[in-house]
């Protein structure tokens, strides 16, 4: 092991405002290798808000290829002439949200991040202020349902930290990981640093005043949620679920995650998205290809409010592959969102 090599790793990894890798950036200087050991330097600017996804990208991508170096990392502000250790801004870019509410799965595939671009605007159509952050950190789609793909969010200065100002679209702020990264690149990260990037894009938003924060979390249940319900004080969680009974044994781990000893995060209620499928050429029939209502008898069961059900229909796919959501649209489909938001702000007010 070789200087040349820690920087061949490092020069993979690539700021993600300014697209440039660390090593010809200069982000990371004063690479040492000794033996097993190896040091080097890490340059920020001050209050970067990315500081903590690069010291993990950097050490995941090191030890990935060499499982038992001696790593140590120097944290170098620029402007200053020692080591310093920067103080997060813990909560700034939440100082003027009045609600966080978490959009969870038990599993893939139930249509969760349909369901929370949808509810975002339809409670954006009723006047409130709402926000929307696309956490699921391995396949954020958000952007390409907003039509935002290639959107860069700037930074910002507030309160004398550097904030990332979200990108705004039918009257909804978002920020993605997705606005960050190449779309056709996999994302291959630690839980520490999915964690962490999760973090920033919360706590490091510039999101102002808003009645509602929307986290469409990552599908299932697994550090990443344990760590955003510790860390963030979440008022409620909205789980989504289609009527398959292979579906609804998941949900019921998802619930038992939000109501376990210090997480205790209440359960707003349950989505059946799915719930039958109509053709466009029949538009009064039903077809319940997941099986009939069962989101709506677990929610009995549980005894947790239901919040509605979400047809299987070719125009709300549609709408989110071209940026267009079927909730904008103004169609009768988009009517089962706003009666969503009903079942949603009936339950918190």
């Amino acid at each position: 092991m070789e200087v040349k090599d820690i920087q061949l790793l490092l020069a993979q990894l690539k700021h993600p405002e300014t697209g440039e890798d660390l090593i010809s950036s200069s982000v990371i200087q004063n690479i040492k290798v000794d033996g097993d050991k190896v040091n080097f330097t890490l340059v920020t600017r001050p209050n970067d808000p990315f500081v903590n996804s690069l010291k993990e990208a950097a050490r995941s991508v090191i030890l990935k290829q060499y499982p038992s170096v001696q790593l140590k990392m120097l944290e170098l502000t620029k402007g200053t002439s020692h080591q310093t250790k920067k103080e997060e801004p813990v909560t700034i870019g939440l100082d003027k949200v009045k609600q966080v509410i978490a959009i969870a799965s038990g599993k893939g595939g139930v249509g969760k991040s349909t369901v929370s671009v949808n509810l975002a605007i339809a409670l954006a159509q009723k006047g409130y202020n709402v926000g929307l952050i696309d956490g699921d950190l391995y396949g954020p789609s958000i952007p390409k349902m907003f039509g935002v793909e290639d959107a860069k969010p700037m930074m910002v200065e507030q309160d004398g930290y550097e904030l990332i100002k979200p990108i705004e679209k039918y009257g909804v702020k978002l920020l993605s990981i997705g606005f960050f990264v190449n779309p056709d690149d996999a994302l291959i990260w630690r839980g520490p640093m999915a964690n962490s990037a999760l973090r920033q894009l919360t706590k490091q938003g510039a999101w102002g005043e808003l009645d509602f924060l929307l986290i469409d979390l990552p599908p299932g249940t697994g550090d990443i949620h344990i760590t955003m319900v510790q860390e963030i004080k979440i008022q409620g969680a909205v789980i989504v679920t289609t009527p398959q009974a292979i579906a609804l044994a998941d949900v019921v781990k998802s619930i038992n995650m939000f109501r376990a000893d210090k997480v205790e995060v209440p359960i707003i209620g349950i989505v059946e998205n799915m719930a039958w499928f109509t053709p466009a050429e029949l538009p009064e029939n039903k077809y319940y290809i997941f099986g009939k209502e069962g989101g709506k008898k677990l929610a009995e069961e549980l005894k947790i409010p239901f919040l509605g059900q979400i047809p299987l229909i070719q125009s709300i796919r549609e709408g989110g592959d071209e940026g267009q959501p079927i909730a904008m649209q103004g169609s009768i489909t988009s009517q089962a969102f706003a009666d969503l938001a009903d079942g949603f702000l009936e339950q918190l007010f």
